[in-house]
């Protein structure tokens, strides 16, 4: 069967991914479809850097701002909307372009990982969430530890779900997580996968870049989008993204709008590194430092010659 051919353009916060998905989508006759696990909620534009009208330049943009925010989503629901995305893109005789910084939702994707069809038991999801609220994350990370030492050393402490979900998989079917993943790879992919990722060799150029879109964001009215999602009575999924929930001390008169902004822009950091952490781990990708191009066309031209070399020759 021949295969689709994606573009996929990642990369940290900030790093410029939707300018050059656009850019190249323009070139290539593309639509762009969204690797971000916090744009597909409804209501949180500003505070998740989704691309204003102006910034799409009329190119068709996919899987943004069609979930509501308590709404679960999973890395499953995500490959299946995609999958189904990227084969209506390609039928139409475009150039589907996987755009963002979710490197789990890439991964899965471009891997074609074969997600487990276990029934979920959601009392003992209930139980193991109880059980962190009460101990922490790190007695769940122990108990994960002593049967998947890998997955345990993987997953993030701070991403519950995925803590849950690997407890949950083992006790349900006897299968760790880490076994799961391995079978789950053995099906190949339906993709001829061109992967840019971008980045900063002096990473202080990156964090002057989100400290200035946080700045951005405030001017564009973060404050009163975060107070209307916070409030939501299902807004659980905003106490996730970074950008909300440092605005509730300040909401609640405990701190400075400054204090809020400064650790905004710290966490905002921190999940850039660990997006470059993540990124690090992929094998076959085209890393693009921002910094060695005197302008975007030179970093542009760049970028289009190793489209046309991966996906058109």
């Amino acid at each position: 069967m021949q295969k689709i051919p994606l573009l996929v353009i990642g990369g940290p916060t900030a790093s410029g991914k939707t300018k050059l998905a656009v850019e190249l989508a323009l070139r290539q006759n593309g639509e762009v479809v969204s690797a971000d696990s916090m744009q597909i909620y409804k209501g949180m534009q500003i505070g998740t850097a989704k691309p204003t009208p102006q910034e799409m330049q009329g190119v068709p943009h996919h899987l943004m701002g069609f979930a509501e925010p308590g709404q679960s989503f999973s890395v499953a629901e995500y490959v299946d909307l995609a999958k189904a995305k990227i084969q209506e893109i390609h039928g139409r005789g475009k150039l589907p372009v996987l755009a963002g910084g979710t490197g789990l939702y890439i991964r899965s994707l471009i891997s074609n990982t074969q997600f487990s069809q276990a029934e979920n038991d959601s009392a003992l999801r209930e139980e193991l969430a109880a059980r962190a609220r009460q101990e922490g994350s790190e007695s769940l990370l122990q108990e994960l530890a002593s049967f998947d030492p890998k997955s345990a050393a993987r997953i993030d402490p701070r991403n519950l779900p995925r803590l849950i979900r690997a407890i949950e998989l083992y006790r349900v079917t006897g299968v760790t997580m880490t076994e799961h993943l391995k079978n789950s790879r053995l099906e190949p992919s339906p993709y001829q996968v061109c992967f840019l990722c971008l980045n900063f060799r002096d990473r202080s150029k990156l964090y002057e870049r989100i400290n200035l879109r946080v700045d951005e964001m405030l001017e564009q009215g973060l404050l009163k989008e975060a107070e209307q999602v916070l409030n939501r009575p299902d807004g659980a999924t905003a106490l996730q993204a970074i950008g909300y929930k440092e605005l509730l001390p300040y909401f609640r008169g405990e701190i400075s709008l400054e204090q809020a902004a400064e650790t905004i822009k710290q966490e905002t950091r921190r999940y850039a590194k660990r997006q470059i952490t993540w990124f690090k781990r992929e094998e076959q990708l085209h890393w693009l430092f921002v910094d060695d191009y005197p302008n975007f066309d030179a970093l542009l031209s760049v970028a289009q010659e190793i489209v046309r070399g991966e996906l058109y020759e």
